[in-house]
């Protein structure tokens, strides 16, 4: 028994259960992490597992099945190794504060020998996560020349209040247009004022995006006050 040997064990049954027991140490468990937003809202994270040790223990004997099926001994000899090395690896741990599980991450002991698992950066315990990575919502940065474009037609259809044809449009024989734009300009005043409402929604939305990407926290500043910022700031960090 080594701690090479322990380590591929623990990842072993740690990716089929939710938690293994080390006897008389402690128990390494595993949660789930949903996805999550950060960078103000800009980055998808996505779920993930997350392995963690604490210094509590019941009569899981999960590793030592693991073991003496592994080595075709009885269950009692395998927990008998494992015992005796566990004890062996505590007083190290009590001792040098910090033991290296090679392909999980370290696990450390504060000055009152209170335990603590600190997991590599790459750990990875979740196969049904595999290609999944973070999703930016910034794919596309507009220029001023954009916003000012998108802001001019915004203008437009709230001075004007309808729908018009495109001046592309106009230029085209009207017999080569569409049907939908050749009955546009005969569409009732009802239906006009409603597609004008949703084309503003839209602009609306739109321009509000743009803004803040161009301008990151543009509305944060106008909607919360300086002490509801660093909430915000902690919050998404």
């Amino acid at each position: 028994m080594d701690i090479d040997l322990l380590s591929r064990m623990v990842r072993e049954i740690i990716l089929e259960k939710d938690r293994v027991e080390l006897p008389g140490l402690g128990t390494f468990v595993a949660e789930m992490v949903p996805a999550s937003f950060s960078d103000r809202g800009y980055t998808i994270n996505p779920p993930y597992r997350r392995l963690y040790f604490r210094s509590k223990f019941g009569n899981d004997t999960a590793l030592a099945e693991f073991y003496a099926a592994s080595n075709h001994i009885a269950t009692d000899v395998a927990g008998k190794i494992l015992e005796d090395f566990l004890n062996d690896l505590k007083q190290v741990l009590k001792e040098k504060k910090t033991v290296v599980f090679p392909g999980l991450g370290r696990l450390r002991a504060t000055k009152e020998n209170n335990f603590f698992f600190v997991p590599d950066e790459d750990l990875d315990i979740f196969p049904e996560g595999f290609g999944l990575a973070p999703v930016s919502l910034k794919t596309h940065q507009e220029t001023r020349a954009e916003v000012a474009a998108a802001v001019e037609g915004l203008k437009s259809i709230m001075d004007d209040g309808e729908v018009t044809v495109p001046e592309a449009a106009r230029e085209v024989p009207q017999e080569t247009l569409p049907e939908t734009v050749r009955e546009n300009r005969r569409m009732h005043p009802a239906v006009k004022a409603v597609l004008a409402a949703v084309c503003a929604i839209i602009l609306l939305t739109a321009l509000y995006v743009v803004l803040n990407l161009i301008f990151p926290g543009l509305f944060d500043s106008l909607l919360y006050d300086s002490d509801q910022l660093e909430i915000l700031d902690y919050v998404s960090e």
